[in-house]
């Protein structure tokens, strides 16, 4: 017997279960009830309703289904209802023009008609905070390389009737922003054409498409309400877009409920995120007779008053010489007059550097002001400077260039020279005093921790890695949890928190503007909510290594914006990431639309094990391409499991030279 892969075996049963199949390809779930009903796989489940010679198909996959719907009797496609816009579902759209010549017709979710018809509008050069469907600049949307023509659109509690067959249209979003059911009755039975609401085993199909805002839940709220609407529909069969059919679903909905609670439970913020009087953010610091500044102790400064939440510490020495911990979310003009207020009060008399905590853009704002203003260097770890100097680069949420910042110029600051690059272990001394920057990831795999005795404690400059009362025995001080921030918990929280309970500070001064005293407990507190949000993914989780579901970098193109002349090349990179034990296999086909070609198109391989490698590329722009933004999105097949384009790329042609 052939051993199948687990992400397979599925169908292995389903072929056991069902009896011979009406043509290879094809299953029928429940033959001897439902004879006109097909299931096809590739990219997705594509689900066949036959009726006569003609047929409707539920969502189309990569779009193989066409060249064997003969096999089953069909010639005609009257209709493609698509229940969301995710490119796996959508990507064999294409396919379709030869059978649209015929009458075909494409239906989708109305609130997601603009994914579909208009794809380049989610996918910029240059993104800003308030982006439609991102998470600070990140997109969380998948939509098509190419516009898909539309016949048709749907709102929830819609009826479509084709050839005698009602269809409900059901609002199910929560794994997309617009997601649809559709929900049939069928010789006497009521199924449900459910997308990715919900996996075989109450499971999610992937983390990251649920990730809609920064850490707030609104997707995991969505995708509760929408399997509660469907548990209450009396199912005989949930048909989802992957994995296996689900008979009788109400039970394995309920418990996916639950684990959508605790989920929601453990994921929300572990502090109070709407907590804004001046005791909360710490309890430690006493204002000064500088406008808006606070001292911690007597060498240690911050911004602080309610709700401001600046990234600011200052470290002063005796002979007046400054280290700062970030500067961002300051109006300039503040910070210039308060800067002035320590120079008359404290005897502030340069600012040697600012270590700047992490790789979001919000706090080294006004790092380049003050390297203009105060002559500081600006600092950062090793592996944060490619994403502050060039975060075009890469697709993770909270860029600099998202915030609008504008340079002296007035030319919009699209990244910020680091001085000096350590490695994570390395010291150095300033002022006499030994300071140590350590890598210690959290939010965010990009990420420092500045340590060092400060009159006569340990303080560690955490940044946005843990905020909170430490006296609250409630609170966990997690902050966002958002797979967009590169943020696997082995190499993000669960890491921080171990490094944390290693360290031992006395003092933790986190990202805006909070101080936390004495962290021991909370510390621990933070640490048993890691492992406990790692359990809670694990339980939803439709991979057996979580991390594949969670990870929407671990295939990424380098860099994952470019620009290429019309009749001209680009070079680009792929890394392809195994987390697994043992080495993997990959096939990456690399899909262009009209104007752009692959050389290769196709990028085979192996991974060893819990590794990365880079396959390069090459992108030609043809001699007549418009110009403008393209998306070129990656097939991917790992480990012989087809999964389609799931990661995506952009490139911007550019006119060519005269």
């Amino acid at each position: 017997m052939i051993a199948l892969p687990s992400s397979l075996a599925w169908l292995a049963a389903l072929v056991v279960g069902c009896g011979p199949l009406a043509a290879a390809g094809f299953s029928q779930p429940d033959a001897r009830t439902l004879p006109n009903f097909f299931v096809w796989t590739d990219t997705c489940n594509v689900h066949v309703l036959r009726d006569g010679d003609a047929a409707l198909l539920i969502n189309l996959g990569e779009g193989g289904v066409l060249e064997h719907l003969g096999e089953i009797g069909v010639k005609r496609v009257e209709w493609v209802l698509f229940t969301d816009h995710h490119r796996e579902e959508c990507q064999g759209a294409s396919k379709l023009g030869p059978w649209r010549e015929r009458g075909t017709q494409v239906a989708v979710p109305e609130a997601e008609r603009t994914l579909f018809e208009r794809p380049l509008d989610f996918r910029k050069m240059n993104v800003s905070l308030g982006d439609a469907f991102t998470i600070h600049g990140s997109s969380f949307v998948r939509p098509p390389i190419q516009p898909v023509p539309l016949n048709r659109t749907f709102t929830t509690n819609d009826t479509f009737v084709w050839r005698g067959h009602e269809f409900t249209c059901i609002d199910t979003r929560g794994t997309s922003p617009g997601g649809m059911t559709y929900r049939l009755r069928e010789s006497g039975r009521v199924i449900a054409f459910s997308g990715d609401v919900m996996l075989d085993g109450a499971k999610m199909h992937t983390w990251f498409d649920t990730e809609w805002d920064y850490g707030f839940a609104a997707g995991i709220r969505a995708l509760r309400k929408s399997a509660a609407r469907l548990a209450d529909s009396d199912l005989a069969w949930l048909l989802p877009s992957h994995g296996p059919p689900v008979r009788e679903p109400r039970k394995q909905l309920q418990q996916y409920d639950g684990k959508l609670v605790r989920l929601e439970k453990v994921y929300m913020r572990g502090y109070d995120p709407e907590g804004g009087s001046v005791a909360y953010q710490d309890k430690v610091s006493n204002p000064t007779v500088v406008s808006n500044i606070w001292q911690v102790s007597p060498h240690l400064f911050k911004f602080k008053r309610p709700n401001f939440w600046p990234n600011f510490s200052l470290i002063l020495s005796d002979n007046g010489h400054a280290l700062l911990s970030d500067c961002g979310l300051l109006d300039e003009r503040m910070l210039d007059t308060a800067l002035e207020g320590m120079r008359e009060h404290f005897g502030l008399k340069a600012i040697d550097a600012i270590v700047v905590s992490h790789m979001h853009g919000d706090h080294f704002l006004e790092a380049p002001h003050l390297r203009e203003k105060w002559g500081a260097q600006i600092w950062a770890l090793d592996r944060m400077v490619d994403k502050m100097e060039h975060p075009e680069w890469f697709d993770y949420a909270a860029p600099i260039q998202a915030y609008g910042k504008k340079a002296v110029d007035g030319t919009r600051v699209n990244g910020v020279r680091v001085d000096r690059a350590f490695k994570s272990g390395e010291s150095f001394m300033w002022e006499g005093k030994k300071f140590t920057i350590d890598w210690m990831p959290g939010q965010t795999e990009f990420a420092l921790c500045l340590h060092g005795e400060i009159d006569g404690r340990r303080v560690a400059f955490t940044g946005d890695n843990i905020f909170g009362d430490p006296d609250d025995p409630k609170q966990t001080g997690h902050e966002a949890m958002v797979a967009h921030n590169s943020a696997i918990l082995e190499e993000g929280y669960i890491y921080g928190a171990e490094y944390l309970k290693r360290l031992k500070p006395d003092l933790l001064m986190g990202g805006h503007s909070f101080v936390m005293d004495r962290p021991a407990k909370f510390i621990e507190r933070y640490r048993k909510w890691s492992y406990a949000m790692r359990d809670a993914f694990r339980a939803l989780s439709s991979e057996q290594d979580y991390r594949y579901w969670f990870d929407l970098f671990w295939v990424r193109a380098e860099p994952y914006r470019s620009t290429v002349r019309a009749g001209e090349a680009v070079e680009l990179k792929l890394e392809v990431r195994n987390f697994q034990p043992r080495a993997q296999s990959h096939r990456i086909e690399i899909h262009t639309p009209p104007g752009l070609t692959s050389e290769p198109r196709m990028l085979e391989g192996r991974v060893a094990a819990e590794a990365r490698d880079k396959f390069s590329f090459r992108i030609a722009a043809a001699h007549d391409a418009k110009p403008g933004v393209r998306i070129i999105a990656f097939d991917i097949t790992r480990d012989g499991l087809r999964q389609g384009e799931l990661f995506d790329a952009i490139l911007e042609i550019q006119p060519a030279k005269p």
